[in-house]
């Protein structure tokens, strides 16, 4: 990456620009999974696929480069990456864990982990003394998502950070919602940022990667033993996908986050609107802390509907979404929380998050954001329309 150029220009133009072989503008798709050594005493760059790749290695270099790391992994998918990043830790340790945090993340917590003998605590990290508080001696690592799925609470990275560090613990930043472009959690003191990329990295709806991206040379060595043991690397084609997709990153979140920020506005003042989730709203909880450590808000929100039924028919008549699991891809994305990503969570567990039957994400992609707020406010209309009937 060049201190030159701007993050927009670093998407293109970086050390994969060209192929140092051809001078091909793309980066060669490279197959092979075992490579001819012809020294028996000194063996060459790459031996065998799991250990090493020159595909999956141009993305890796990438992605460290724009988060500003000393170097990247790439995994099978975004819980290959974080279930990877948890293995350094051992028997009796104990995480601090954002409370809303993915249901992934939490299944793999708390049903996984667990079994390990590897301790938690899931805590509102909005709240530094609860935090504090959360605190234990065996206490390694404090895992943060910020914004958090789905309800977009936003945690100060700096600060969660620097109480990490008190106590000799590590700290992780999932940056899927907001990617480089818009926040780098290893600036604000983080040591491992992870990415589903199967979302705005790749951003088409057709890939399934995770990444990871380390500051520091020791700790990056140990994530790649395990990277190497466990072997749940990205195959040098989906690496293609995403180095692909990387290179329209800014023009795509550019997009959907200012047509977020209108939707949320929209969906604010809408009366079947029970609560907007968006941090770029100003009444946001954490509005000031948003601004201050990323540049914007993202392309993401969420928003809890007056009751499960209208939540329901809206579903039923909204048009242009594709309602799905998953987000940051070019088409919106319609996500039902209860169902979809939080499914792992119990009831009870979704219901202290925030996560209600009445609550829908929305992943906001390419199209053109009147043709979104014409769909969402005739698909409320005939919502209002059923409600007013059924009183």
């Amino acid at each position: 990456m060049s201190d030159s150029y701007t993050f927009q220009t670093n998407l293109l133009h970086n050390n994969q620009k060209i192929d140092p072989a051809t001078g091909a503008v793309s980066v060669p798709i490279q197959h092979a999974s075992t490579f001819h050594q012809y020294d028996i005493d000194s063996f060459g760059q790459y031996d065998y696929a799991r250990s090493g790749n020159p595909t999956r290695e141009a993305l890796e270099e990438v992605i460290a480069g724009l988060e500003g790391g000393c170097r990247g992994f790439a995994f099978a998918s975004g819980m290959a990456a974080i279930s990877t990043a948890f293995m350094l830790l051992s028997k009796d340790d104990h995480i601090v864990i954002t409370e809303d945090v993915y249901g992934g993340t939490f299944r793999m917590v708390t049903q996984v982990l667990v079994r390990l003998g590897i301790s938690h605590t899931f805590v509102d990290m909005t709240d530094l003394e609860a935090v504090k508080k959360a605190i234990q001696p065996n206490t390694k690592l404090f895992y943060v998502e910020t914004p958090s799925n789905p309800t977009l609470k936003v945690t100060d990275i700096a600060a969660i950070c620097d109480i990490a560090k008190e106590h000799g613990a590590l700290t992780f930043v999932d940056n899927t919602f907001l990617t480089p472009q818009y926040q780098k959690p290893l600036t604000l003191g983080a040591d491992i940022v992870l990415h589903s990329a199967t979302k705005f990295l790749a951003g088409h709806s057709d890939v399934v990667a995770g990444l990871a991206v380390v500051k520091d040379p020791e700790l990056a060595q140990k994530l790649y033993f395990l990277q190497n043991s466990f072997g749940s690397i990205l195959g040098p084609q989906d690496s293609w996908l995403v180095l692909r997709g990387l290179k329209t990153l800014h023009v795509r979140l550019e997009h959907s986050s200012q047509a977020a920020h209108k939707l949320a506005t929209f969906l604010n003042e809408h009366p079947l609107v029970k609560k907007v989730y968006y941090p770029g709203l100003p009444e946001h909880p954490q509005y000031d802390i948003q601004q201050k450590q990323a540049s914007s808000a993202g392309a993401v929100l969420s928003f809890d509907l007056l009751n499960e039924d209208i939540m329901r028919t809206f579903v039923k008549h909204v048009k242009i979404p594709v309602f799905a699991v998953s987000l940051g891809a070019v088409e919106s994305i319609l996500s039902y929380p209860a169902k979809m990503s939080h499914a792992a969570m119990n009831v009870e567990d979704r219901n202290q998050r925030g996560i209600t039957n009445s609550l829908l994400r929305l992943s906001v992609g390419l199209e053109n954001v009147e043709d979104l707020m014409k769909d969402f406010s005739d698909a409320l209309e005939k919502a209002n329309q059923i409600h007013l009937i059924q009183k």
